[in-house]
């Protein structure tokens, strides 16, 4: 393979980030919003909202993903394999982001219609945009430091984008669209995701610029698809990077999407109100209680988890991904647990839990993605070919499944708690149960089996230092 420097400078590396800043605001937007959406705004019944996000999202997971990270390998152009999809995706995603949270003046069976087309049109675009973004931080460097390095500044960025859309999007809704109503609601959500996409097709466009592809496989490496497969199936880092990627977005679609119904349906109102008096002062913006509560909430976890990000860097170096990503994340899982366990007048307690959570799991998010791309180099260390993208598209399967269970799951939980969407009358304590549930118990469950499944990944920190020896050796 041949390589150029593999230092990356602080513009690239800021470049590199908005690409994932920009996804981010459709991702973070359908983990955190889309069975809300569906259910409260957009009106859909508990049940077909649930199936909808489940088969839909499994189809783009299991023929999307593979597909493109198959084309994408396979693309040749003057700007590289996977830089050019970034740029070729950024308006036609502005695009269908948009439409996609748009309430239609449909029948019931014609909003459905609707909702299934713009959703998998949703999931075919940004696997198309955020796949080879993926794969691209795979051939950006060879250098694990700096890729480490990378995937810090990748993740600021995703913050950033998560703070957004769990801190102030609830509110802005509210106040785009001029009240509470769900008609109101179904304005300010469409006011909000025309800008969201404006912003995010110029980041994507940026990204494209900032950057370049520097491991660039040699001409004569020749491989197909069904080698590339049988190079996967005999993976183990692979597998064991697949299935604990669907249980983390399991887990994320499951809390993300529940928050908002613990603070409408479980959190004292007249503790919350109290407790949020301080804040009113610095956030006089926030419409109610319950969306500052909801952004206090999220906010703080978020800020934690950037805390935690700019430290992941630095313990992945001395003990090693493998370590750190396992180890963060089981102290993480204690702190969900916890919450199913806080009387709803304990706010303090309450919050103060979601920011040593989001501490912990902030130390874990970065280094998931440069696992991924350290089983890249682990599959051409063994095999000595490179299929950067099919790898990174496993582990989009990985993201869009967990993704689409777990908002299923949100949904179905919900309706099987017997929760009334938009009711006038309170919840009954069988539904509120269900929302507690739902940021507990329920998604620790599936952060506890990953931590399991990380005992059997074999790429320590000496076999990286040894890949990443052999690899150079090679290179050059």
């Amino acid at each position: 393979m041949n390589t150029s420097s593999q230092k990356l400078s602080v513009f690239e590396k800021i470049g590199y980030s908005l690409g994932d800043l920009a996804a981010n605001l459709v991702f973070q937007t359908l983990v955190t919003w889309i069975s809300y959406y569906y259910l409260n705004i957009y009106g859909l019944k508990a049940e077909h909202a649930s199936i909808l996000t489940l088969v839909v999202g499994l189809i783009a997971a299991f023929v999307f993903n593979p597909i493109m990270g198959a084309i994408a390998d396979r693309t040749k152009s003057k700007w590289g394999k996977f830089r050019p999809w970034i740029l070729w995706t950024a308006v036609p995603l502005g695009v269908v982001s948009l439409l996609a949270f748009r309430t239609p003046g449909f029948d019931y069976q014609g909003k459905v219609i609707y909702a299934v087309i713009t959703y998998a049109l949703l999931l075919l675009l940004y696997a198309a945009n955020n796949l080879p973004y993926g794969a691209l931080s795979g051939v950006i460097t060879g250098d694990m430091k700096e890729r480490n390095s990378l995937g810090s500044y990748r993740f600021v960025a995703v913050m950033f984008a998560q703070f957004f859309v769990q801190v102030f999007m609830y509110n802005f809704i509210i106040k785009a669209g001029g009240g509470e109503s769900v008609e109101a609601k179904a304005i300010g959500i469409s006011k909000v995701m025309t800008v969201l996409a404006i912003i995010g097709t110029i980041m994507l466009i940026i990204c494209f610029l900032t950057t370049k592809e520097r491991i660039i496989p040699k001409p004569e490496q020749r491989s197909s698809l069904k080698e590339d497969l049988a190079d996967l199936i005999k993976n183990k880092p692979w597998i064991i990077m697949l299935l604990v990627t669907i249980l983390i977005f399991i887990t994320l679609a499951l809390k993300g999407g529940a928050y908002v119904y613990y603070f409408e349906n479980y959190v004292d109102k007249a503790e919350l109100t109290a407790f949020l008096e301080p804040f009113k002062k610095f956030l006089p913006t926030f419409e109610n209680d319950t969306s500052l509560g909801l952004g206090v909430f999220n906010g703080g976890g978020i800020l934690m988890g950037l805390v935690g990000i700019m430290l992941s860097q630095w313990f992945a170096n001395r003990y090693g991904k493998r370590n750190v990503f396992m180890t963060s994340l089981f102290i993480s899982t204690l702190f969900l647990i916890l919450f199913y366990f806080f009387p709803p007048k304990s706010i303090g307690i309450i919050f103060g839990t979601q920011i040593l959570h989001g501490f912990f799991y902030g130390i874990s998010t970065p280094i998931l993605w440069t696992m991924i791309a350290d089983v890249a180099d682990y599959s051409e260390w063994k095999n000595n070919r490179r299929a950067t993208a099919i790898i990174f598209s496993a582990m989009m399967v990985g993201l869009k499944a967990g993704l689409s269970i777990g908002s299923s799951l949100v949904s179905w939980i919900l309706g099987q708690y017997h929760y009334v969407a938009n009711s006038t009358t309170p919840q009954t304590d069988t539904a509120i149960n269900g929302t507690k549930m739902l940021i507990s118990i329920y998604p620790a469950i599936p952060f506890l089996i990953a931590v399991v499944l990380l005992f059997f990944y074999e790429i320590n920190k000496k076999m990286e230092v040894q890949i990443e020896s052999d690899l150079k050796q090679r290179r050059n």
